[in-house]
């Protein structure tokens, strides 16, 4: 996991492992940021090249940012297509820029956040710029201890 924050990240330091969440933190012009980060357990389809994908929740105390889920991928998404997230059946809709993608409505982050917690089991799916249809399963054990390493970043 420590690639995968080299990847989301300029020069991060590795706050914690926990399962199959890492918690890192990293110095900005804006102060610290914190984030807790994981890898998909599974990319469909397979016969493609996904490139390096990450699901990450970050924490910018100073720009008043608590717990921003975003989805990063490893290839370019789909202009003006959205991001769905499934936990256990919640199904969540992120907006995308480039190859990344946000909670639609911000006032759904906590929401998001709040299930990832007590989730077992995300599902994200995504089309790229070329128009596959993609689909990633994330495990959410370790989820909460690492936004738990991360709550008091500053």
């Amino acid at each position: 996991m420590a690639g995968a924050a080299s990847a989301a990240a300029q020069t991060p330091s590795r706050i914690g492992e926990y399962k199959d969440w890492g918690a890192f933190s990293y110095a900005s012009g804006g102060g610290k940021v914190c984030y807790a980060l994981s890898v998909p357990t599974t990319k469909e389809p397979g016969n493609v090249d996904h490139g390096d994908n990450f699901f990450l929740v970050t924490q910018r105390s100073r720009q008043n940012i608590a717990y921003e889920p975003q989805f990063m991928a490893g290839y370019t998404l789909k202009e003006n297509s959205k991001v769905t997230v499934d936990i256990d059946g919640k199904p969540f809709t992120l907006f995308t820029k480039d190859n990344s993608a946000w909670v639609e409505n911000a006032a759904q982050e906590p929401a998001l956040v709040a299930a990832m917690k007590a989730g077992t089991k995300m599902t994200v799916k995504a089309t790229s710029r070329r128009g596959t249809a993609t689909t990633y399963q994330y495990s959410l054990s370790g989820v909460t201890a690492a936004l738990q390493a991360i709550k008091d970043c500053k």
